[in-house]
């Protein structure tokens, strides 16, 4: 199993309408890939006292062929609708992580 996470630093201005639109449209176009088994959204508590909040989203996918089909197929698109929306406003890392068994 391999767990895609998406950190994301939302500027607290927009931080609202962004939620509704990670909810309602991103993370449903990402699962409508059909390469996502689950997903989890998270808010991250740590503040920094900036202007901004922070949240993570991990998609999970069986192996690394789905990620790397994700990536492909469907990545560029999905990162260039977030850039259009936000730009600067929410900015986004991504670490790929792999999921030990019997852990």
């Amino acid at each position: 199993m391999i767990i895609y996470n998406v950190t994301t630093s939302v500027e607290r201005a927009v931080h609202e309408q962004w939620l509704v639109w990670m909810r309602h449209t991103h993370i449903p176009a990402v699962m409508d890939t059909g390469l996502i088994l689950e997903h989890r959204f998270l808010r991250v508590l740590a503040d920094d006292g900036n202007d901004s909040l922070t949240f993570a989203v991990q998609f999970t996918l069986a192996d690394m062929a789905a990620y790397e089909t994700y990536e492909r197929e469907h990545a560029p698109r999905l990162r260039a609708e977030s850039e259009k929306y936000y730009g600067g406003r929410a900015l986004s890392f991504r670490t790929l992580l792999e999921v030990i068994p019997g852990a």
